[in-house]
């Protein structure tokens, strides 16, 4: 699914799009796991099995990418990142299924541990993808991508699924309304929401476009997909590892949220490769700091049995970021200018500093109740 990513607006300006409609196209990806993620939790909960939606998530993302590489429409590239959003939205049983080799208390470790490996994947194929179009046009990316999915595919059959074996347990309308009405899996959700909202208006978005406008090659793009992925992988293990066991959840997400804003707003003020290179590496870094984490606490305090439900509510929640995002930002820059799209992917992360120290003192305040409760009993 990323292998195209760093060239895809410019594919995209290549078959014809206005801002805009690049825009709706780049949300589509969201507008599909908006829908599917909280039904794909629920009923995999319900069944207790994980595997399955692995199989049809690898299925239709063969389908998204070979839908690119055999038509020349934007049409057809709304539809075929449109299906890619399936495939993204069986993420929730992936997640899920690999936190269940790991003790309840270790979720965010885990996460950390996934998001590692997600990263470090997402890092191989796009650097490759300028070097890809450059050798042998457009549609390479996109074919190799299709490849890949396919031996994914195949993989799957090799995959134990702990649930598969266990007594299928319904999950009760009181427990689906206890998971929904979380307070913890709510608030990451939306502070996530505003994370993959300024992600896929930057790097997964806009970020190449701008390198590409200040001189870089598509060759060159592989830099820049290197300095951004690797201290956003870098971050993820440190996070989960380190961080997270050592100081207070909402610190560590108002120092990601702030240090995005930060290296998100300068961004059109750059006009020096060098420079954009080394800005988004920090980038790179603050954004990593804060997905992982985010992801260990929504299901951190949830059972088992009812961790997909919870996983599929937080992420169906955060894609409303993924759609949001690249949308408002498309629509932004075609009224006001590309630099726009920058102003806003600063402007959600400070939203995500402001909330980060609201809740903290929240949290403060409800502890400090318990405490005189506690004493007064």
């Amino acid at each position: 699914m990323y292998i195209y990513v760093p060239v895809f607006v410019t594919y995209l300006e290549h078959l014809g799009g206005s801002y805009t409609l690049i825009g709706l196209i780049l949300g589509s990806y969201g507008m599909m796991q908006v829908l599917l993620r909280l039904p794909i939790g629920v009923i995999s909960d319900k069944m207790q099995i994980r595997k399955p939606f692995l199989i049809v998530g690898l299925l239709t993302g063969v389908i998204s990418c070979f839908g690119f590489a055999l038509t020349e429409s934007l049409g057809f590239a709304f539809l075929s990142r449109f299906i890619s959003g399936i495939t993204a939205s069986m993420w929730v049983a992936f997640t899920v299924l690999y936190a269940s080799y790991f003790k309840k208390e270790d979720a965010t470790k885990a996460m950390g541990n996934i998001q590692f490996v997600t990263v470090a994947a997402q890092l191989t194929s796009m650097g490759l993808s300028g070097y890809l179009v450059s050798q042998w046009g457009w549609k390479a990316p996109f074919w190799l991508g299709g490849i890949v999915g396919i031996i994914g595919l195949l993989m799957t059959f090799w995959i134990h699924d702990p649930h598969a074996n266990k007594k299928k347990e319904k999950i009760k309308g009181n427990d689906l309304s206890s998971v929904l009405n979380e307070p913890i899996v709510l608030k990451a959700a939306f502070l996530s929401a505003l994370a993959h909202a300024v992600l896929f208006i930057t790097m997964f978005g806009f970020s190449p476009t701008h390198a590409l406008d200040i001189g870089a090659s598509k060759e060159s793009l592989t830099i820049l997909v290197f300095t951004f992925m690797i201290p956003h992988a870098a971050a993820s293990i440190i996070t989960g590892q380190y961080l997270a066991v050592r100081f207070n959840k909402w610190h560590i997400l108002l120092v990601g949220f702030l240090g995005t804003a930060l290296f998100s707003v300068v961004i059109p003020f750059i006009h020096s490769l060098e420079i954009l290179y080394l800005t988004q590496a920090f980038n790179g870094f603050f954004q990593g700091m804060t997905m992982p984490l985010l992801m260990g606490v929504a299901i951190q305090s949830i059972s088992n049995n009812k961790r997909a439900t919870a996983m599929g509510l937080y992420q169906a929640l955060y894609a409303l970021g993924i759609f949001l995002g690249p949308f408002m930002a498309g629509t932004f820059s075609q009224h006001t200018g590309f630099a726009s799209v920058f102003y806003l992917a600063g402007g959600l992360a400070l939203v995500g500093v402001t909330l980060s120290i609201l809740w903290y003192r929240k949290d403060i305040v409800h502890s400090l109740a318990k405490k005189i409760n506690k004493k007064s009993v």
